[in-house]
């Protein structure tokens, strides 16, 4: 049941009961502000989040390039021609084989 601003504080406890059994949106001006709900689901996305934030994009890509690594996987990079391709200088200086 969407709820507005108002109700919502008129009927709080009616409100919090039915969070139990599914989200609860607050809207205001036909604009979601809210969502209650159940502090089981709560939770899970509080550990699901703290999880996902542990990994950093350099945590992603370390791991990409160990994979490609142990598959003996070359990474083929078409060169460029209106400006020096970032990617493939590091890759160079790593002492990587690339082939263009």
């Amino acid at each position: 049941m969407p709820w507005n601003i108002a109700s919502a504080k008129q009927q709080f406890s009616d409100l919090v009961r039915r969070a139990v059994v599914e989200p609860q949106l607050i809207y205001n001006r036909k604009r979601l502000v809210a969502a209650v709900i159940d502090a089981a689901q709560y939770q899970a996305f509080k550990e699901w989040s703290e999880q996902a934030n542990r990994r950093t994009l350099g945590d992603e890509l370390a791991e990409l390039r160990q994979i490609m690594d142990e598959e003996d996987y070359a990474l083929v990079l078409a060169p460029r021609s209106t400006r020096p391709n970032a990617l493939v200088q590091t890759l160079e200086e790593d002492g990587r084989d690339l082939l263009c």
